[in-house]
Parts: structure tokens; sequence; C-alpha cells
């Protein structure tokens, strides 16, 4: 949006600016809302519609889809738009992703009861981090807020989510901080006036940015207002940084919150230090697909397959986790340990899902109960709620071996392996943590109807039996509604009317009403109320004073019934941390469970997690567990890495190599996240941080190529990455000249191997890098295999020790659909540069192989010494074929040697004898690939020290 637009539409609008001082009472209390909002687009309620004005309303009309009217009076004509404010959100909605923040001005007191002007004020302002309306939200997510201020070279981030009170607090240098808030991923950024910009924000990832007031930032401003949520605040974090920025995002959220106030139900402000989890950039969490995949499968990726909750407690937590894996091997394990638990116990598992999928999101209800907007509906699904406790509870006790499900009467096992062992610690912590709060659950079961209505101001929403006095006036309202319901039968047999009725309006209350063919016998005693054109309407003494009685008695029932349920809701809100305590325990035994019918129905095997510093990874048959959710079927590849190695893998295009390093990768992030991994065993250690240069994109927007961001991506992975680091490279590079690529290519291995001592995983199609497994100790290749014929690939997806000896790239592009000519042509050029036979062509790339070559039909990089074996055995034939043949061929060679009498021939003559012989001993049969060309590199330096 532009800023000119921008400027016209928040705050105070020029339109209603330019006649401020003619303005009715009305608009100018919309003038003055506006005013006091200057950063946010004013929806001011006038009876059943949110209306702006002048430049706000074409905005809103032009955003919203709304019609454009006009509103006038003595003072002018004014453009006005409005939306319903029983629909409202999904116009909300569209402002917000307009860029707009909306200031919501509502009507604070009852029209009816208002002498003069209705008082309006902003009883919220929604922006795209403090949203809290269901509506608005995606359930099960977390919504933030952040804010970074500056102390030195330290910048604190804190963040928000409004909607669940969860408050997160951290610092760092600025690229640690932008590490966090990729993690976070805030739906909104305020930062302070000395606070880094991170320009990329909202180019590339997705929150707003904006300044807010400097003074929140004070240090004293910020103590202030940190105090009302935890004490002596100037001694719980480390730093000003960290302090200034919590106390500005808790005061940007109390703003938009109506400003009522300390927000009572944020009592979880939490710091922490990045370093306790795995560290996951934004360029691994995009590439790796944690939470987004940019191709056509958008719901593709790492959570959506993790993802099995039963409750948005638990796909909440399920999130949390995954973008903060950890990283102390005991907390590791003991996440295993009850998803073992649960992947054993289908029973229990069952169970558990069942029960938890009616447990309500509780962070979001304590919300709306601590702020005083929740309604009685949300008590009712609160306590909901509390009713599952119970069960979970029984649940797990089951699973203990414990009386329940599954035992006899005593608690002996009586045959159902699901309630034969005990319980892990971490079941047993959480089963103790589930806190059934029945005093809370008896107070609504109590209290609050049934099936409450939506309004809490229009009766019917406390149960009967709560209150006498509230069951008095009920008693009296429903029995004068029976008197009037009697009345007509009585009255029509008393005056023979039959036509007689009795009826009601808001305007005259009750009537008796008369058609005019019976006024003649109308009684003395009724007395006339209103004049229609056939009939004429009455009422008696006695029916006045019923109706004083009910719409008495309905009036102040009404209003004890928002006395008593405002007392309830504050009753129930003065429980807040325990009501978050159990939904941490919900969400956490939610979480367990997803994993462990992950791991069930989808063959996952738990890791075994070493912490020796010296660990590598060693995976038996791993699988991508996106990938193989979307193919019919998927080749799993084993991974043995040594800690501090680096594998070089080669092979053809779309053979898998990509896929493979992310199959490493996403199986280090499930296993620290608690998960067990797709693969038939694992050995894992603990890594501190992840590092990808995967993929080819660019940002225009932020003036970076491809090439450009590639080297910003690989400059971060060579500044941070370390020991107990795991790095993919992937191609790199290719984005630039050939002979620049693979310098930096081999420069950057020989850097990650020599300096950084990282584990690491480099791809590429530059052949001429597996030469590092001869130069470095701890580097080796891998290769990924394809067979060629009659010109047809076809990829293996295996992969296999050694170098591979091609990249099939022209038989990609004829895959791809690239048009015959073009194939062709690439195929004459590549056998124009590297002589028609197979090698690599003149900038080190690999050519492609003539279809005659006798090595094509399967790659060599299956069998490397298939031409070895296909030598030997044609030699052995010729010579059992011709034995003498073969020794007069030797003779007469041995004679015209000795005839020259030259040394030379004599040796060179030996030497041959000596490679037969070492040729025919080669024991081919039992070797593996990369023995076999270990083998024959050692003949070809005999060969050619000898020549």
């Amino acid at each position: 949006m532009p800023t000119a637009d921008r400027e016209t539409v928040t705050g105070l609008p020029p339109g209603i600016a330019d006649a401020r001082e003619e303005l009715t009472p009305m608009l100018s209390q919309y003038a003055d809302l506006c005013a006091a909002h200057e950063d946010a687009l004013v929806l001011f309620q006038v009876g059943d519609f949110y209306e702006a004005f002048c430049e706000a309303a074409e905005a809103v009309a032009r955003v919203c889809e709304v019609a454009l009217t006009e509103r006038s009076d003595s003072t002018g004509d004014y453009p006005m738009a409005g939306i319903p404010i029983d629909n409202a959100a999904p116009y909300l909605e569209s402002l917000l992703d307009a860029g707009y923040r909306v200031a919501v001005g509502d009507q604070v007191e009852d029209a009816e009861q208002a002498s003069g002007l209705v008082d309006r004020a902003v009883t919220e302002v929604i922006t795209p981090g403090t949203v809290v309306e269901d509506e608005l939200l995606e359930a099960g997510t977390t919504n933030y807020v952040a804010a970074t201020a500056r102390e030195g070279e330290t910048v604190g981030l804190a963040a928000v989510d409004v909607s669940t009170g969860e408050c997160l607090v951290t610092s760092g240098d600025r690229d640690a901080v932008a590490e966090e808030l990729d993690r976070i991923a805030p739906a909104e950024l305020i930062a302070g006036p000395d606070a880094p910009a991170f320009e990329l924000a909202d180019a590339e990832r997705g929150w707003t940015t904006h300044a807010y007031d400097p003074g929140a930032f004070e240090r004293r401003a910020a103590t202030d207002r940190l105090e009302p949520y935890l004490p002596a605040p100037d001694r719980r974090f480390d730093g000003d940084a960290e302090l200034r920025a919590a106390g500005a995002v808790l005061a940007y959220a109390e703003y938009t919150q109506g400003d009522d106030g300390p927000l009572s139900y944020v009592t979880r402000i939490r710091r922490y230090d990045p370093r306790d989890r795995l560290r996951l950039d934004a360029a691994a969490q995009r590439s790796l697909e944690l939470f987004e995949n940019r191709g056509l499968g958008a719901s593709d990726t790492l959570f959506g397959a993790l993802d099995e909750t039963s409750c948005a407690l638990g796909r909440r937590c399920l999130e949390r986790w995954l973008r903060r894996p950890l990283v102390d091997a005991d907390a590791i394990r003991s996440r295993h340990d009850a998803v073992g638990e649960l992947v054993d116990r289908t029973l229990v598992r069952e169970e558990l899902s069942d029960a938890l999928g009616a447990a309500y999101d509780l962070e979001r209800l304590v919300g709306r109960i601590s702020r005083g907007r929740a309604d009685a509906r949300d008590l009712r699904s609160l306590h909901a709620t509390l009713a599952v406790v119970p069960k979970l509870k029984a649940t797990l006790a089951g699973a203990d071996g414990e009386a329940g499900a599954g035992d006899g009467a005593d608690g002996e096992d009586v045959g159902d392996t699901d309630a034969a062992r005990p319980r892990t610690d971490h079941l047993r912590d959480l089963r103790d943590s589930l806190d059934e709060l029945t005093e809370v659950r008896e107070l609504i079961d109590d209290a609050i109807a049934a099936n409450p209505p939506p309004e809490i101001t229009d009766g019917g929403v406390i149960a009967s039996g709560f209150d006498d006095d509230l069951d008095d006036l009920r008693t009296t309202e429903r029995e004068g509604r029976e008197w009037v319901a009697d009345l007509e039968a009585s009255e029509r047999e008393r005056t023979g009317i039959d036509s007689l009725s009795v009826g009601h309006n808001q305007v005259h209350g009750y009537y008796i009403e008369v058609t005019d063919a019976n006024l003649d016998r109308v009684p003395d005693d009724y007395r006339r109320r209103q004049t229609l054109k056939n009939s004429e309407r009455y009422y008696t003494p006695e029916l006045k004073e019923r109706e004083e009685e009910i719409v008495g008695a309905a009036e102040r029932a009404d209003a004890l019934e928002y006395e008593l349920f405002v007392d309830v809701r504050e009753r129930v809100a003065s429980e807040t941390e325990r009501i978050q305590g159990l939904a941490d325990a919900i969400a956490a035994l939610d979480a367990l469970r997803s994993l462990a019918t992950v791991a069930v129905e989808r063959d996952y095997v738990r890791p075994e997690v070493v912490d020796d510093p010296d660990a590598g990874v060693e995976v038996e048959g791993g699988r991508h567990p996106v990938v193989e959710r979307a193919e019919e079927s998927f080749v799993p590849n084993d991974a043995d890495l040594p800690r501090g190695s680096i594998a070089v893998i080669t092979g053809p295009n779309m053979s898998g190599k990509s896929t493979y390093m992310r199959s490493v990768a996403l199986a280090v992030v499930l296993a620290q996240t608690g998960s067990f991994v797709p693969a038939q065993a694992a050995t894992l250690p603990v890594f501190d941080r992840l590092f990808t240069r995967v993929g080819a994109s660019d940002d225009i927007a932020g003036g970076q190529s491809t090439f450009m961001r590639e080297m910003s991506e690989l400059t971060e992975i060579l500044h941070d990455a370390g020991p107990d680091s795991l790095v993919l490279l992937d191609e790199v590079g290719r984005g630039t000249a050939t002979t620049d690529g693979r310098a930096i290519a081999r420069a950057a291995a020989e850097f990650v191997h020599d300096e950084l001592g990282a584990t690491a995983l480099f791809a590429t199609h530059y052949h001429d890098l597996t030469d590092l497994a001869d130069e470095r100790e701890r580097a080796f290749n891998l290769h990924f295999t394809a067979t060629r014929e009659d010109g047809d690939v076809t990829f293996l997806h295996r992969v296999v020790p050694g170098a591979s000896s091609s990249s099939y790239g022209v038989e990609v592009a004829e895959l791809a659909g690239v048009p015959a000519p073009v194939v062709d042509r690439s195929r004459d050029l590549v056998a124009a540069e590297t002589g028609g036979a197979e090698g690599v062509n003149a900038e080190g790339v690999d050519a492609e192989t003539d279809a005659s070559d006798p090595a094509v039909g399967s790659d060599e990089g299956d069998d490397p010494d298939a031409s070895l074996r296909e030598f030997l055995a044609e030699e052995e034939t010729e010579r059992e074929a011709d034995p003498k043949g073969t020794e007069d061929a030797s003779a007469a060679t041995d004679g015209d040697s000795a005839a020259d009498g030259d040394p030379r021939t004599d040796r060179s003559a030996g030497a041959q004898t000596e490679l037969t012989a070492a040729l025919r001993d080669l024991d081919l049969a039992r070797m593996t690939p990369i023995e076999a060309l270990n083998a024959l590199h050692d003949l070809q330096s005999r060969v050619d020290n000898d020549g």
C-alpha cells in the first residue's frame, strides 16, 4: 500500500479533519477516536454496522468490496462504507491482508439507557500479530507479535502470542536474533528506535515491520510495564536489551487489547538461550521444507507428515517442538521413551486419541476468559475439556499396569499386553500434571446452562438451581407468561368473542385485540390501547399488572444473570495458571501420541541417540518422510558418516542426491524433536546446528541474484558451522562460470573439512572434487547409480561408495520434454567436445558417453570393475582356446627382445608378466566397488612407473 494512501486512511481522514469544527456530535466522536489512533483505520459502530468515513470509507469499500454510500447532514456530505458487525471477520481479514491495522470503536453503553450521544471507545486494535478472534486465526497455530531492542552489540528479542499468553524472551547479536525471528516466525515485528532493520523481513520472511512508541522501549518504562507480570523484572533477564524488548512488546499487546491494564493471562514469560535448541535458520527450514513447500504440493511438509494430533493444543505443541528440536541427549531419550511406550500400547494410544479429540483449545479459551471476552459457550467448552482429564488419567494409569483398561479387578493383567509394563517417567510426569480442576468443572456444571445462547445478556445462561433469587424471578416471569397464555381462552369464554386474541409487541406490550364487528361486546373493564384499521387493541388493569410483573422479572433476571455470569467467569479466570499448566500437559501428551501414531503407521524406528563427541551418523535403510508419502515406492538408502567427515556425492541429475541429503538431515531433526525416524535402524549423535545450501532461488526485490543468494548462504555456513554442526551443500558454485564455480566448490569443501570439522554432505557435478577422497583423511566419495540401455536411462536411486561416471544431463533434458532437435544437437556437441568417448569436457564437467561405448549398459558407478572383469574373461578364453599360440606369441616377443639385447625390453617383459599375474589374482567377485577401484589404481601406477 502506498505511503500516501496509508496516511489518508489511517488516523484522521483529511475529509473529516477539514470539517472538524462543524461536525455533528457523532462525527466529532469518530474524529476523536481517529486522532487518538494515528496508525490504524478506525471502524466506528453505528447500530449494527462498523462504519468508516471519507478517505477511510473509500479504502474500506475498495478492500472489502462493499458499497460506498454517503452520509449527509447540515454540515455536508461524507462518503461512508460499513461492514456488518455480526459478520465482520472476513472483512477484517481482508483489511489485515491489505496491510492495515484496524481500531474497533464499539458502543460501550446501552443505547436505550444513554442520555444523548451513545458513548463509544476503541475496545481493541486488530493487527496481524495481535489477532485474538478465532475466526481470524488458524486452529492449532501460534501467532506472535515480536519486538527488538538494541543495547550495544546485543539485540534483545521478545515475542508474545496475545491469543494464548505465551511470551518468549532472548537476545544475541544481529545474526542470532535474525535466526530466532525465522524460527519464531512472528506475524508482526515492532522495532525499537535503535534496533536493526532486518531488511528482508517484509519481502522474504512473511511478517510486517513497523516502528512503535519509542517511550515504550525506555528502560524505566519497560520495567514498570513488566512489574505486574513478574517480580523484580530487572533481575529476570540477561541484560537491558531483553528487558526493553519485553516491556515494549507487552505495552503494544496491552494497547491493542484496549489499554485496560496488564494481560492477566500472560503468566508464562520465558527467557531462553537459542543454544539450548537445535538451531535451524531460514535457509534450513526452507530447503528442508519443515513447514512450507513452495512446490505444487504445498501441504507436503515435514510438519504435515508428523501431524496426526487430535486437538489444537497438540498441533501447536508439535509445531513448537519441530521449530526447536532438543540438544540435550537425556531429554531426547526421554521423549523417545514416551513415544516408544505409546508405540507398544495400541489400546492406550487409541483411547488417548479418542479422548483428546474432545479437548478444546484451552490456551485460547483461558485467554478470552481472562480478558473478560468469553461467553457462556466458552465456559461450557472449558467444562467439556476438563471432563476429558479423568479419562486421560485413567487411560495412562492402565498403561502403568494399574487397575484400568485391560486389567482384572485386582489390577492383574488379564492378557492384554497394552497394560503389561510400567509407564515411562516421561508419561508418569505428564499424568501427574493432568490437573482435573474439579472445583472449576463443578462450578461451571452448576452455574452454566448445558446449551447456553450465544449472547450473555439475553438470559438463559445460568442454570436453574444455581441462584435462589434468579429462580424466583424466573418463576414469576414463567407464571406471568402462563397466565397470559391462558388469558385468551378465558376472555373468549367471558365475552363470547371467538375471534378475540391476545398478543404482544415491543412498543405497546401485551394487548387484547377485538375486530370492529365485535366492538359492541367489549366489556367495560377493557381500556383502549391502540386503534387499527379493522380492530381495536385493549388492556385490562389485571393484564397491565401482570405485564409489569413479567417485564420487571425478566429484566431483573437478565441483569442478575449477567452479574452471576461475570462472577463465575472471574472465578474461573482466577485459576488461569492451573488451566495453562493443564493445557501444557494435554498438548505434550497429544504431540507424543501423534509421533507414536506416525511411527506405527509408517514403520519408523527408534533411533539410538549417543552423546559421544566422536559419534557419527549411521542410518540403515533411511527414507525421506515426505517423499515416501507422495510416491508409490521409495528406495531406501544407508548413511554412514563419521563425525567430522565430508561425503562428496556425485551422480546423474534426478538420481536422488538432494533427496538423500535431506533424508539424513530430516532424520536428525526428527530424532532431536523426539520422533522416531523412517529407517530400519539409526544411530545418531546430537548436533547443535544444521545448515543447508540446497536448491536455487533468487530475491530480486532484495537485490540478490540466484548466485549471490547462494554465496550468502554459503558465507553463513563457513562463518558459523563447527564440529557439532551438520552441513548440507548441494551444487555449490553452479551459478557462475565453470572455472570459478569449481574453484569455489573445492575451496569450500576443503574449508569445511580442514577448518570447521563439521559433518557434511557435499553433492556436486564437478567430478574432479572426488579427488578430495585421496587428499583428505576424512573425505570419501558416494554416488548414485543409473543404467542406460538403447539410449534409455533408468535411475536406480541407490547410493553406493565411489565416484560416478556420468551426469546424464542430455538424457534428463530429453525426459523433461526438450525438443528433439535440441537434444540431438546437444549430443553432437558433447561428442565433439569429448572426442566421441566418455570422459570430461573442456571445462571439467562430465560429458555423456556414446551409445556404442562398451561401458554403457550399466553405469560404471554401479560396477566400476565391470570392464576389468570383461577384459580378464576374454583373455582367459583366448588362452584356453589356443594355449600354444599364446605361448608362441610370448616367445616371439621374448625372442625379438633378446635379439635386440635391450635390457629395457627385458624389464618391460617382466613387468608385463607381473601385471598379468596380478590381474589374474584379483578376486573381483569378493571385492567391493571401491576396493576394485583401488586395485586398478595401484596397477595403473605400476604401469606408469614401469613405462
